[in-house]
């Protein structure tokens, strides 16, 4: 015969070995996710239990249990260790672009004819008989008889000296603040100084890519937002009350999805009047490359608010009296906007590459407008890139923003996707 007795503190008897055995904290078998670590948590009907597994799930808890939407797409985008290291090159692309008129050694139009196509400076931090300083070498200029060109010569004997918050060329930072401190110069502002090379007017390459970046980053900026707003605006509309309205909607998209993006871009820039400045072109573009990139994200919003408007926590929202507004922006959008912003960051790249197709080809901005698809007009001719081939710079800077754009896209997309 079993010996039984009765559990001290309850009016409920057990076995002996029951007696005897240390506290279960997981007598309900629940158990908790924490970061990657699968914890017990305690029975809400027992005592405070004790051990270091009870102690382990009151700490997780303590740390905050449940975890927001955005907090585990947080995490899970760190795992994509590519797109984590992407999105801070990207923020510090922008960066730049925030600060370019004080991180650039010169002025996008400070021009000296005399050192037309000026190779590279290489910068030194040391002088073989004056020691550590920063320096870079002069050129010795002299004209070619034959194709009077002028060719340059490094003069290891002539060094200029460089310092950081020089004196150069004023500027106004964003339009406001009237300043003339560059981040990195010659002492001399007289004195050339060209780290990427000058184009053939002998303005400083590294400058203008640095100017060229704000107007071709944000007119991928501005692009997206007005997609963002079309998309979602149209999109929800169809999606949400169907019938006409989404039957009239998605007519539009498909017809302006059957028509040649590319020459569509074309023709809608060839009717931008010449006699517009850079502003009014600028504005002509952004508004050019919208046209057809907001279509996509109205199929993507339409299609998310078609599974969702059954959904429960939408009819009881409905039942609680929210208008119809309310319930598409308080809590439909919210519900996938983690999938919205993926999707714009992959748009992003997109929008920069046709401004700059644009540019180059001659019906996006033009000069005196500086952006990385008017600076890649000077290398449209080979025997240029020959004799200059630092002028394919502004290429470089396209390729690392765009494939890191990609990268933190890829990585957003991953992590906001709740089926992985």
């Amino acid at each position: 015969m079993t010996d039984r007795t009765e559990r001290p503190g309850t009016g409920t008897s057990g076995t002996a070995t029951d007696v005897w055995d240390e506290p279960n904290p997981v007598a309900g078998g629940a158990t908790m996710t924490q970061e990657g670590m699968e914890i017990p948590l305690p029975d809400s009907g027992a005592d405070h239990p004790t051990g270091p597994r009870a102690e382990l799930a009151r700490a997780a808890m303590a740390r905050g249990g449940t975890a927001s939407q955005w907090r585990l797409v947080w995490r899970r985008f760190r795992r994509h260790k590519v797109a984590y290291v992407s999105i801070w090159i990207v923020l510090a692309i922008y960066l730049v672009m925030a600060f370019a008129e004080f991180l650039a050694p010169s002025t996008a139009t400070a021009q000296d004819a005399e050192y037309a196509y000026a190779p590279p400076q290489a910068l030194h931090i040391s002088h073989p008989t004056e020691g550590f300083g920063l320096h870079v070498n002069g050129f010795t200029v002299t004209q070619n008889p034959d194709t009077f060109a002028n060719e340059f010569e490094i003069d290891e004997d002539r060094h200029i000296p460089v310092g950081f918050f020089v004196r150069g060329e004023p500027y106004e930072l964003w339009g406001v603040f009237p300043m003339d401190v560059h981040l990195i110069g010659p002492e001399d502002p007289d004195q050339p100084f060209y780290l990427w090379g000058a184009d053939r007017a002998g303005r400083d390459s590294l400058s203008r890519i640095l100017y060229g970046s704000r107007v071709s980053l944000s007119i991928g900026l501005v692009g997206v937002a007005i997609s963002l707003v079309l998309g979602i605006a149209l999109g929800g509309i169809s999606g949400y009350y169907g019938g006409k309205p989404d039957t009239l909607i998605q007519r539009i998209i498909e017809f302006l999805m059957a028509i040649p993006t590319l020459p569509l871009w074309l023709a809608l820039s060839a009717a931008i009047p010449a006699s517009w400045g850079p502003l009014a072109r600028y504005f002509a573009i952004t508004a050019i490359l919208s046209v057809i990139g907001w279509t996509g994200m109205a199929r993507q919003v339409r299609g998310k608010f078609l599974s969702l408007r059954e959904e429960d926590f939408i009819t009881a929202a409905s039942l609680d009296g929210c208008n119809k507004p309310r319930i598409i922006f308080r809590h439909m959008v919210p519900s996938f906007s983690s999938h919205v912003i993926a999707s714009l960051t992959m748009a992003v790249p997109g929008m920069i590459l046709a401004e700059t197709s644009l540019s180059f080809l001659g019906l996006g901005l033009q000069a005196p407008a500086v952006s990385w698809g008017v600076l890649l007009q000077d290398a449209q001719n080979i025997r240029t890139i020959e004799t200059a081939p630092w002028l394919l710079l502004p290429g470089l800077a396209i390729f690392i923003t765009v494939l890191a754009m990609n990268f933190v896209g890829d990585g957003l997309r991953d992590a906001a996707d709740p089926y992985k």
